[in-house]
């Protein structure tokens, strides 16, 4: 702490959703089950999901993650994780006679399938993502012929492709209907034949973690969001708060709260990438305990009851 006098009460405004999506959840859920059913330890090809906690609490429990399959002793138990993987690495898997259970998030697997689908088409694809991103480069390694990865309006207005007649665009599911749509105006002024996926399917907690911010920046001095740094959507929902002119902060748990921010605050928003669990929100609600009298209140948000079926490996434990 600093020692700035911080208020010595605060509303804090819960977002409605926050926290776990379905596809995170059933990635968890897959890699706690295959413990339980093989014993540890178990494999992760990359963190399952981008959250520090989870990962460390799955580690401590036997899991045990690893950047490529070759870190993979001969017979064990591997999971993909949910970001999805190329298809070399589910070949190589296959190579090595490794028991497999595919993790990856059902709506990204709906984006490799629409990629395949163009590719088939004999179309050129420019997928707009985030270079690096564990999903991207999944997505990309999924799709026979050429993609071009497209950050940014500036990277579509320049985009040189070889068949501007035959072409189409699909999204990293961690981008909402606003990250994209500069982007896909840019592309379809370009190229104006270029086709697509509706925009209804773009990842739909994504969106409704997004619209929950720009709701909670009407009401409150200051936004906090729950996340790890590496976690795309937990990233992206701080930089919305900023946009909207609410000083925001990305954090891990109730360790980084800082009494400075608190100077002359008398509403918080606080919010979870879809990668942080609950716990950790109670845990800043507690942490803010220590600044003075906290009262909650819960924005009203979009209900989701979406659940993701289980692979047939783990579904029965």
């Amino acid at each position: 702490m600093d020692g700035t006098t911080p208020p010595k009460s605060m509303r804090v405004i819960l977002a409605q959703p926050r926290g776990f999506c379905a596809g995170v959840e059933r990635a968890i859920d897959i890699v706690e089950r295959a413990l339980v059913k093989f014993g540890p330890p178990i494999y992760v090809r990359h963190e399952i999901v981008h959250n520090r906690h989870v990962v460390e609490d799955l580690r401590a429990r036997g899991a045990v993650f690893v950047d490529e399959l070759d870190e993979v002793p001969d017979g064990a138990m591997t999971v993909f994780s949910a970001h999805g993987v190329a298809r070399k690495v589910e070949n190589a898997a296959k190579t090595r006679e490794l028991p497999v259970i595919d993790a990856t998030c059902p709506l990204v697997a709906k984006v490799h399938a629409e990629g395949r689908r163009y590719a088939g088409q004999g179309r050129e694809i420019v997928l707009i993502g985030h270079a690096g991103h564990a999903e991207v480069e999944g997505t990309i390694g999924q799709i026979d012929g050429t993609v071009y990865l497209v950050q940014t309006v500036e990277d579509a207005t320049a985009l040189q492709v070889k068949t501007p007649e035959k072409l189409s665009y699909i999204t990293q599911t961690t981008l909402s209907v606003d990250d994209t749509r500069g982007i896909i105006a840019a592309l379809k002024a370009r190229f104006p034949v270029i086709v697509g996926p509706d925009v209804r399917d773009i990842c739909y907690a994504t969106q409704n973690r997004q619209e929950a911010v720009h709701h909670l920046a009407e009401l409150v001095d200051l936004i906090l969001v729950v996340g790890s740094k590496n976690s795309s959507n937990s990233k992206r929902l701080q930089e919305i708060g900023a946009e909207l002119g609410r000083p925001s902060y990305l954090i891990d748990d109730a360790a980084h709260l800082q009494a400075s921010w608190f100077e002359g605050i008398r509403t918080v928003g606080l919010t979870a990438g879809a990668s942080a669990p609950e716990v950790l929100v109670q845990g800043v609600i507690e942490g803010l305990r220590q600044f003075g009298q906290v009262k909650i209140e819960l924005l009203a948000g979009t209900p989701e009851d979406v659940k993701f079926k289980l692979p047939a490996e783990v579904a029965e434990v």
